[in-house]
């Protein structure tokens, strides 16, 4: 059987995308990075905006597309990038997100314990390079920033990444919300090194503001949305039952690889003694997840059952979001209300009746800093340069305190 030469991908948001090197293509084909393909990039997003059904596979190939483009900048700019270098780099932002489970984001403090997905990413390409016969060690060190050329690093993961530059014009494509557009190509265009870090020249400054306030609208109204949240934290609470239920030694119906998962809450040390840890978790994706809830909506036990039924028929909790805590008298008052009228324990109505905060920063001034180059080498931070926003109001963390209920009982 031949070996394919290259690999011809039409992309919504770039056109048409061509692979040529051999290792991505064997990447590409492997199990663990087809996996993603079963794993919707914005969770429950689609629940808000019909849209929203990409995955984490498309924005895999998408970032290693752009990954292709900065390099190509950053080589005519005269910046010694050598080949094994470039693969390595662009395998370190494909793999970026193979260790996400279900739903992405959603779930990632359900299914294991104190293990985020990136610590699963490194798992996943370390068993990867095993595999490959070492052909991933420069790729590793570059995602974990060990690598001598640092900017390397944060062209993978930094405040001006390829992951954002792809994310927020994808996110912004598919849910149909304008304001998250981004002119990713400008950027990239603009990127250059100074002292082994990546800065912009100055006259990608206005897309870099543009670039960070798209980011705050789309966290806003996308990411942090109020009825995504509702939606995401139900999922969350159907999950926290079946563990509950699956503890207290009930039969619950599951798939093989979540039911693993509901039994035991693996945290890092079991990923480290057990190689079958990894092993199941790569057999984990969205498909588990609603095979499994839409099983449970015909459950006889009554939490779960209402809960499952609630997220099959798109019926959401109710969601208040406030600057101040909510009051414990009203949160103890709607549980109290919840339980009467469901027929439930006080204790149980917690899985209807909870709160929780919500935050996020658009830009880390504490952290690697988005520096503008201007002639002569002078550099500023876009925090300094920018007179167009208020960048200080940016980079402030906001919070919002959030109550979640059912519809009724408001």
């Amino acid at each position: 059987m031949a070996r394919r030469k290259e690999t011809i991908l039409n992309d919504p948001i770039y056109g048409f995308i061509t692979i040529r090197d051999r290792l991505i293509l064997k990447l590409l084909d492997h199990p663990y990075f087809q996996r993603l393909g079963r794993i919707k990039q914005l969770g429950l997003t689609h629940l808000v905006y019909p849209g929203a059904y990409h995955t984490r596979l498309q924005h895999a190939l998408g970032v290693a597309h752009l990954m292709g483009t900065a390099i190509e900048v950053l080589r005519s700019k005269k910046h010694d990038i050598t080949k094994e270098e470039e693969l390595a780099v662009t395998v370190a932002i494909l793999l970026h997100d193979i260790g996400h489970g279900p739903f992405s984001h959603v779930l990632e403090n359900s299914i294991v314990r104190n293990v985020t997905h990136e610590d699963l990413s490194d798992m996943f390409m370390q068993r990867l390079n095993e595999e490959f016969k070492g052909k991933l060690d420069m790729a590793i060190k570059i995602f974990a920033n060990k690598y001598k050329k640092k900017f390397l690093h944060q062209l993978v993961a930094s405040q001006l990444d390829m992951d954002r530059l792809d994310y927020l014009r994808r996110d912004s494509f598919f849910t149909g919300v304008a304001e998250g557009a981004i002119s990713s190509d400008r950027i990239i265009k603009t990127l250059n090194v100074v002292n082994d870090h990546l800065v912009i020249d100055a006259k990608g400054i206005y897309s870099v503001e543009n670039f960070l306030l798209a980011r705050r609208l789309m966290y806003w109204q996308v990411y942090l949305h109020k009825t995504v949240i509702a939606a995401e934290y139900l999922l969350i609470k159907i999950l926290e039952r079946a563990k509950e239920l699956g503890n207290q030694g009930a039969s619950l119906f599951a798939t093989p690889a979540l039911n693993y998962f509901l039994m035991r809450q693996p945290g890092k040390q079991d990923f480290a003694q057990d190689r079958k840890v990894l092993q199941m978790f790569a057999l984990l994706d969205d498909y588990d997840i609603l095979a499994s809830v839409k099983v449970w909506s015909q459950e006889s036990e009554p939490v779960l059952k209402r809960l499952s039924t609630n997220l099959v028929n798109r019926n959401l909790f109710h969601i208040e979001l406030k600057d101040k805590p909510f009051s414990k008298s009203r949160i103890s008052k709607i549980r109290a209300q919840t339980a009467k009228a469901y027929k439930i324990s006080a204790e149980e109505a917690c899985y209807f009746v909870f709160t929780d905060v919500i935050g996020n920063s658009v830009y880390d001034r504490h952290s690697d800093k988005i520096n503008i180059l201007y002639g002569g080498g002078k550099m500023a931070d876009i925090a300094v340069a920018s007179d167009q926003l208020n960048i200080s109001v940016l980079s402030k963390r906001v919070e919002k305190h959030f109550l979640c209920c059912p519809k009724t009982m408001i």
